[in-house]
């Protein structure tokens, strides 16, 4: 593979930040394209043209055959970035391996579970247009429950990761996640091993360092600030909302 030729598309939400956590992890350079999802900067045409779905993270690469390669879906991107990249087992295991077969079995259980369930979880309890009692608890309540197989796994875990001996695409898919419980309406304190391992993988550089691409990544000290907390659900539930209408009208 020749030098890194990538540019990473992202916003300030739990699945961007697992790409440039994962980059800063690996070391590589990359370049950072700020999408306003706010604005629906992700719905116009040119980003279209590398995520159809228009939806953030997405990222380029010049590819092996010299062309440019669009990736979009975060567990895709990590995946990529994984066997492109990570020759050392940095963030990922050796192909094959019964660590890479397991690496995979919680990537995908946070791609299919955790993020569904929280995301919607955080649309019912702070953006839906009235309250809905029947979304609140089923969404918090699963995303509860999926916090619970999470915590077990972490309290068997000899070396305080999900899988193997050291930080993979696993733990980075599912921390910037973890790290918003509280807005999502679940008490993290319910899950001291989760929680022990979300304040672990704080103190790591590359952590630290790719949170807060592409601007500060403020959750929890939000969520502590019943004001911010308020004017921030304000702000967003607004543009939210507008999506969904722009939306259903194609």
């Amino acid at each position: 593979m020749s030098s890194p030729d990538i540019t990473l598309y992202t916003a300030q939400t739990p699945n961007g930040i697992k790409i440039s956590i994962a980059l800063e992890e690996l070391g590589l350079p990359y370049k950072v394209e700020k999408i306003d999802i706010s604005k629906n900067t992700q719905k116009e045409p040119w980003f279209l043209e590398i995520n159809p779905n228009g939806r953030i993270p997405a990222l380029t690469d010049t590819f092996t055959d010299g062309q440019k390669i669009h990736l979009f879906e975060s567990g895709g991107i990590l995946l990529y970035l994984a066997e492109q990249y990570d020759k050392d087992y940095k963030i990922s295991f050796p192909r094959g391996t019964r660590e890479w077969y397991e690496m995979n079995n919680w990537l995908f259980f946070q791609n299919a579970g955790v993020g569904p369930m929280q995301g919607q979880a955080n649309h019912f309890v702070r953006y839906a247009s009235e309250h809905v009692p029947y979304g609140i608890n089923r969404y918090v309540n699963e995303t509860r429950r999926l916090y619970g197989v999470l915590d077990k796994r972490l309290r068997e875990s000899t070396s305080g990761f999900l899988v193997g001996d050291h930080i993979s695409l696993a733990d980075i898919s599912h921390w910037g996640w973890v790290t918003c419980a509280g807005w999502s309406g679940v008490d993290i304190d319910e899950f001291p091993h989760l929680k022990a391992w979300e304040e672990r993988l704080l103190q790591r550089e590359g952590v630290e360092r790719g949170r807060h691409v592409p601007s500060p990544h403020t959750i929890k000290e939000m969520i502590k600030d019943k004001e911010a907390a308020e004017k921030s659900m304000r702000e967003t539930k607004e543009w939210v909302l507008k999506g969904m209408r722009d939306d259903a009208k194609k």
